[in-house]
């Protein structure tokens, strides 16, 4: 999967899951009639938070972004739906390509090496961000919602 494709993948569905848990909240606290969409609702989009943010780590590393705009990409995760015009803006600003550099690209320094470790293999590279957003979304359950 290249760069652009699986940013707007998780940058589309991070914007679907602010839309559930809104409603969910809409249906808590507006029609008092039940906690359970906010209970189910908060959990996928807690895990695709994770997930959008570790893949904006790895686009950041991959394809060279500024920490201005690592900044901005987490940073778009926060308000509701942000993260589709921030992924519109990268696209049309060149920041997502249509290949991984770090599959051909010589890395430099450790976070390019296991950049380039987890594109060059792919399956092994999907299984390691499924483990990683598990394990912060457990470290999250641990210390829990937030306030």
């Amino acid at each position: 999967m290249s760069p652009t494709r699986l940013y707007r993948l998780v940058a589309r569905a991070e914007a679907v899951t602010w839309a559930l848990l809104l409603t969910g909240m809409f249906l808590k606290y507006v029609t008092e009639t039940t906690e359970l969409g906010v209970q189910v609702f908060g959990m996928v989009h807690g895990v695709v938070f994770i997930a959008y943010c570790l893949v904006t780590v790895l686009l950041f590393v991959d394809q060279k972004w500024s920490v201005s705009r690592l900044a901005l990409g987490l940073g778009a995760a926060v308000p509701p739906f942000a993260t589709v015009p921030f992924e519109r803006y990268a696209e049309r600003a060149g920041l997502l390509a249509d290949a991984w550099r770090l599959r051909s690209d010589a890395p430099h320094g450790l976070l390019e090496k296991l950049t380039a470790w987890l594109v060059r293999r792919p399956a092994q590279g999907a299984l390691v961000g499924l483990v990683a957003v598990a394990g912060l979304t457990g470290v999250a359950l641990v210390v829990g919602p937030p306030a």
